[in-house]
C-alpha cells in the first residue's frame, strides 16, 4: 500500500493511501479550494458517512440533498459543496455504471498510459490537464505504471518535477509545488499584460 503524504494530516493521508476512490474524489475537488483541504475532505466525508472506506455505490444511490447536507459540514468539504456534491455523484454514477463500483476497474485490464488517461478524461469533472495530474499521481505515487504513462501524463509525469499534487510527497515538496504554482500563474499574468512579447 502507498503512503501518501498529500493532505498533510495523518487519518486523511491514511485513506487516500488504501481507498482509490478517496483519491479519486480527493481530485476531483482539487480546483478554487486549497489542494491539502481538497484531498483531506474524503476522510470528513467518509466520517460523516460512519464509514471506513467510501462506497461508489453508496454515494451515487444517495438523496442528492441529503449528500449535499453532508458537504456542507461544517466544515465544508469544498468552497462549492453543492455542486461539488453534485459532481462527487456524477463521477461514482459512472463508476458504478462503467466499472462496477470500482476506481480499479479504470487500469483493472491494464491499458495502456493513453487508454487511461482517455478514461480518466471521460469522468464527469475530470478535464484534460486533472486526468493528467492523476495519471502521474497514480505513476508517482500509487504503483499504477502502465505502459506509456508518463508520455501520456505529459509534463506532469516527467521525473523529478514539482509542478502538481502528483509531486507532494510530504511538506517540503509541497511548498516546492505551491512555489511553482505561483510562478505560473505569475507568468500568465506577466503574458496576458504584454500581448507582444
Amino acid at each position: 500500500m502507498p503512503q501518501l503524504r498529500i493532505a498533510q494530516d495523518p487519518a486523511a493521508d491514511e485513506l487516500l493511501s488504501r481507498d482509490p476512490l478517496a483519491l479519486l474524489i480527493g481530485m476531483l475537488l482539487d480546483q478554487q479550494f486549497p489542494m491539502e483541504r481538497a484531498f483531506g475532505a474524503p476522510r470528513l466525508l467518509a466520517d460523516r458517512l460512519g464509514v471506513d472506506t467510501l462506497s461508489a455505490e453508496r454515494i451515487a444511490t444517495m438523496d442528492p440533498e441529503e449528500l449535499v447536507r453532508v458537504f456542507q459540514g461544517p466544515p465544508a468539504l469544498h468552497r462549492y459543496p453543492g455542486s461539488m456534491a453534485g459532481r462527487a455523484q456524477e463521477v461514482c454514477r459512472a463508476l458504478v455504471e462503467q466499472y462496477d463500483g470500482e476506481v480499479t476497474g479504470l487500469w483493472a485490464d491494464g491499458p495502456t498510459g493513453a487508454v487511461l488517461l482517455k478514461r480518466l478524461n471521460a469522468l464527469p469533472g475530470f478535464g484534460a490537464q486533472k486526468s493528467k495530474i492523476f495519471l502521474a499521481l497514480l505513476g508517482k505515487q500509487y504503483g499504477i505504471t502502465p505502459p506509456g504513462w508518463r508520455a501520456a501524463a505529459g509534463d506532469y509525469g516527467t521525473d523529478g518535477s514539482r509542478r502538481s499534487v502528483a509531486d507532494i510527497t510530504g511538506p517540503q515538496s509541497l511548498v516546492e509545488v505551491r512555489a511553482f504554482k505561483q510562478e505560473q500563474k505569475q507568468a500568465a499574468k506577466a503574458a496576458r499584460q504584454d500581448p507582444a512579447g
